[in-house]
């Protein structure tokens, strides 16, 4: 069938989107089809403000409000300047934050290094994390990159840069989640959990 030019290309766009396929796609579409011509309006006014509206904070590459220098984290005097957290998305920054334990501050990389896909240091934020730490006034660096292949090179590759300077390194703990069941963890997932077992008769 054949469909009118509007509609498929909204489809087209909409399955280009991580985790939407063809049928989601055409689902979401007729259904914006058939609403209220107000919910269409603002989705297409929050899509055209999205890339208008945001930047990213100087210091930490966060994400911020295009008129911000300087992100909320980076800009609240009571955060630990000396205490940095690597991640490699924005949203790894919002996870962290809402677990409300963390009170320093944050180096988005955006992204890991990928040499298959032709990610290297130069597409990260790599250089500026050097040069936060060159400045000076950094106590501690918690490598916070994804446990996969890709995060665990970035934060080996990391680790290598940062070796010269005076600062503390570290990495985020692994191991089971809470309410897992043994059985069901995979083998790396126990072997960290077993490298990073914690002393009890303190």
């Amino acid at each position: 069938m054949l469909l009118p030019e509007p509609i498929q290309n909204l489809i087209n766009a909409l399955a280009r989107l991580p985790g939407i396929g063809p049928k989601t796609a055409s689902r979401l579409t007729f259904f914006l089809l058939r609403a209220p011509e107000d919910l269409s309006r603002d989705l297409a006014e929050a899509l055209a403000n999205l890339k208008s509206g945001t930047g990213y904070c100087q210091v930490c590459y966060n994400i911020t409000a295009a008129n911000r220098t300087e992100c909320e984290v980076c800009s609240d005097a009571s955060r630990d300047s000396s205490l940095i957290c690597v991640v490699e998305e924005p949203l790894d920054v919002i996870a962290l934050e809402r677990t409300g334990g963390f009170t320093g501050r944050y180096h988005v990389l955006h992204g890991a290094l990928s040499p298959i896909e032709g990610i290297g240091p130069e597409q990260l934020k790599v250089r500026e994390l050097i040069a936060r730490v060159e400045a000076g006034g950094v106590n501690e660096i918690i490598l916070a990159t994804n446990p996969s292949l890709e995060g665990d090179y970035t934060a080996a590759y990391l680790r290598q840069r940062l070796q010269p300077y005076s600062v503390r390194l570290t990495r985020l703990a692994r191991g089971l989640p809470v309410g897992g069941d043994l059985e069901y963890a995979d083998q790396n997932t126990l072997l960290r959990a077993l490298a990073g077992r914690q002393e009890l008769n303190d």
